[in-house]
């Protein structure tokens, strides 16, 4: 072998380490969410930035729980929570630094959650320096999980140790697409705009839930999705492993995603021919400098 071929960099979580990290959104989910899962009140649900913006009790106990493990099982690490960053927004600039950060979402589908639909799960994505290195998507109800690092293919796990390689589909022409795209994410201004492109494909929905959402995609069972929200723990751990499910990721803009990006549109589908044909769909989001 040539000396001067760069050498393989070490995955950002060894196998005893991803071990590590599933069992603990496992003990979450059993202490902290699903004992709570269609058993809340109405004092265990508070809203955000708006009305439909949810926090429920079993959000903050589980982020609790999972941050407190991280920390332990890795203290040299920077480990950010979704409803941590809502009290300290400024813990989202310590990303873009941090050799090993850990973003979580408890409870992603919060709405769905509190209103007693099972289409919930637990996000969780490591980054290096806001690349995505890991990602781990949990459904707490069906207790199986997706999974990928940046250098081995995603796949589909069980705790009997049955897994399989995710693969998304085969993407095609525009009429026979699936997708999802949460229109009540994007700006007022051009919701009109962007529900009239949706006659161009077979079925657009949405799911409330990046976690399913995500893991759709990695399946084959959608063909693509265009957000504008970018929150962190929303996609780093969903586009990474529909990368590496063989899918296309790209800012509609252009450029790779990153957990450091703030504004642009994130649009995934199963191959660069596809992601074309979409992208000339939604130009006009980056015509209008949105």
């Amino acid at each position: 072998m040539p000396d001067n071929l760069p050498a393989k960099r070490a995955p950002a979580l060894s196998p005893a380490q991803r071990n590590n990290v599933i069992n603990i959104l496992r003990r979450a989910a059993k202490a902290e969410i699903m004992p709570r899962f269609r058993a809340l009140n109405a004092a265990d649900i508070a809203t955000k930035s708006r009305p439909d913006d949810l926090v429920t009790i079993a959000d903050t106990a589980a982020e609790a729980m999972i941050t407190r493990a991280l920390n332990m099982a890795f203290p040299g690490a920077l480990v950010i929570g979704e409803e941590a960053v809502s009290a300290d927004p400024t813990l989202l600039n310590k990303i873009a630094d941090a050799p090993l950060c850990f973003i979580i979402d408890p409870v992603d589908g919060t709405w769905n959650f509190a209103r007693g639909m099972s289409v919930f799960g637990v996000i969780l994505a490591v980054t290096r320096y806001g690349k995505p290195a890991f990602g781990l998507i949990y459904d707490p109800v069906m207790d199986d999980w997706a999974i990928a690092d940046d250098q081995s293919p995603a796949q589909m796990q069980h705790p009997s140790g049955v897994t399989h390689d995710l693969r998304v589909s085969r993407g095609g022409e525009l009429a026979g697409l699936s997708g999802y795209i949460p229109l009540y994410l994007f700006d007022h201004a051009w919701r009109e705009k962007l529900a009239a492109t949706l006659c161009n494909f077979n079925w657009v929905n949405c799911l409330r839930c990046s976690a399913h959402e995500y893991r759709m995609l990695a399946q084959g069972h959608f063909d693509f999705l265009l957000t504008q929200s970018l929150n962190p723990w929303d996609h780093a751990a969903g586009v990474l492993i529909c990368q590496q499910a063989g899918g296309y990721v790209q800012m509609l803009s252009g450029g790779d995603y990153d957990a450091t990006l703030r504004h642009g549109h994130i649009l995934a589908a199963p191959d660069k021919a596809t992601w074309n044909r979409l992208a000339r769909v939604f130009k006009f989001l980056n015509d209008a400098g949105q």
